[in-house]
């Protein structure tokens, strides 16, 4: 019997025509469709987000004219997407890493109130 694909589960952030053009939604629709059934990326597709969190990666989408980011983290029963933003610099900006780490803690704590 085949496990059920992962939903998404969307705290911040959108992957939608415009900005992205066609081919960069159509990439990263295809790469989290992956993620969803539980198979692992590498580079030059994902990377590590060690600095967020455990379990945490970095979704890499070249489009034309700029480069996309989708942070997530992948939990036994989903793939959380913690931001969507452009890559403007070389290095991840400080305030998308603690809008991450913010966002995941409130899903953690919200998650186990809801277990509760």
């Amino acid at each position: 019997m085949n496990d059920p694909d992962k939903p998404l589960v969307w705290l911040k952030g959108e992957i939608k025509t415009p900005p992205f053009t066609q081919e960069a939604r159509v990439e990263a629709g295809y790469l989290l469709r992956q993620l969803q059934r539980g198979e692992n990326l590498s580079l030059p597709h994902s990377r590590p987000m060690p600095s967020i969190g455990q379990r945490c990666h970095e979704l890499r989408i070249v489009d034309k004219n700029q480069t996309w980011r989708i942070v997530y983290r992948i939990d036994s029963d989903a793939v959380i997407i913690l931001d969507v933003f452009k890559k403007t610099t070389p290095r991840t900006p400080k305030s998308v890493i603690d809008n991450c780490k913010n966002r995941m803690r409130l899903y953690d704590e919200l998650s186990k109130e809801y277990e509760s």
